[in-house]
């Protein structure tokens, strides 16, 4: 009896924890109606090197943080190891975490893999944070990974 209690506790404590952190996760990421990247195919960005918007039809969700995929191929992989294809900073513009720690949206087709990781910018009216991103890489990587850790934490 004592053990069947003990496996309750620990399933309860287990729910509340995973709970918790998805919606953690769902208030920090940037999403667009739940939906992580705009609705791109976070697995594509490795396999065919080009932003491929997903379809609404073939989805997944990981801790809270809901994808699209343009293939059930590409929704296999990342069901396989999906801390791998998620963007890194929650999706939100790599360079902006870098230079002053904020949370600014992306263009989902703007992105750099860095050390088989997903680094997606900003890039609107003439301003394409990639190339400034480029230019200071190093310092700015290091600069977002401080902030992004204030940000979820």
């Amino acid at each position: 009896m004592k053990k069947a209690f003990l496996l309750f506790v620990i399933s309860v404590m287990s729910m509340t924890a995973f709970s918790q952190n998805a919606a953690k996760r769902t208030r920090d990421f940037n999403l667009e109606d739940k939906v992580a990247i705009q609705g791109y195919d976070p697995v594509a960005y490795f396999t065919q090197k080009k932003a491929v918007k997903g379809k609404s039809s073939l989805t997944a969700t990981y801790e809270g943080v809901v994808y699209n995929f343009s293939s059930q191929s590409n929704k296999e992989l990342f069901l396989k190891n999906p801390s791998g294809y998620e963007p890194q900073y929650g999706g939100w513009c790599a360079f902006a975490m870098g230079d002053y720690g904020e949370k600014v949206e992306i263009d989902p087709e703007t992105f750099k893999i860095i050390d088989g990781k997903l680094y997606l910018y900003y890039n609107a009216f003439f301003n394409n944070t990639l190339k400034s991103w480029n230019k200071d890489e190093t310092n700015l990587k290091k600069k977002a990974d401080a902030n992004w850790k204030k940000i979820i934490n």
